[in-house]
């Protein structure tokens, strides 16, 4: 899977990058996926992620991570080559950084699960009902806990 990483913060978040790469691979051995989808990662501070949401979402306040999955509007696109972008996934470093602190889990464990979680949401998955939260939540802990460990 091609991550293309984007840094809209003045942090430094290259240090993700190995990690995604890691989480990608084990998503594709798990999910079974073809090795020749991308993905875009945005690294935004909460002002940007509020606007985004405010003006895609209507919701009107800042979130951890926002994902436009490609998938979502398949209308839009013609060619086979298209489907093989996932979509694209915002990550709101702050909102990263203070979930660490509240879960009690390093900020390398939040910024890889919210980067699971949207990947998830960019593959299809998703947790509106009881149901499939408990089947996306069981792969995000599949995919991602033999990656970048809990404690």
């Amino acid at each position: 899977m091609e991550i293309t990483i984007i840094n809209r913060t003045n942090a430094d978040v290259s240090r993700y990058e190995e990690q995604f790469a890691k989480i990608a691979e084990n998503a594709r051995k798990v999910l079974d996926l073809d090795s020749d989808y991308q993905i875009s990662v945005t690294f935004v501070r909460s002002v940007t992620i509020h606007k985004i949401n405010r003006d895609y979402r209507g919701i009107d306040r800042p979130t951890d991570v926002i994902s436009f999955a490609v998938l979502d509007d398949l209308d839009f696109y013609t060619e086979e080559e298209e489907l093989k972008d996932l979509g694209d996934l915002f990550i709101n470093i702050d909102y990263a950084r203070r979930q660490a602190r509240e879960y009690g889990h390093s900020e390398m464990r939040e910024i890889c699960f919210l980067f699971t979680h949207g990947l998830l949401h960019c593959l299809g998955y998703d947790h509106m009902s009881e149901e499939e939260e408990k089947e996306m939540f069981a792969l995000q802990d599949r995919i991602l806990d033999p990656v970048v460990s809990r404690s």
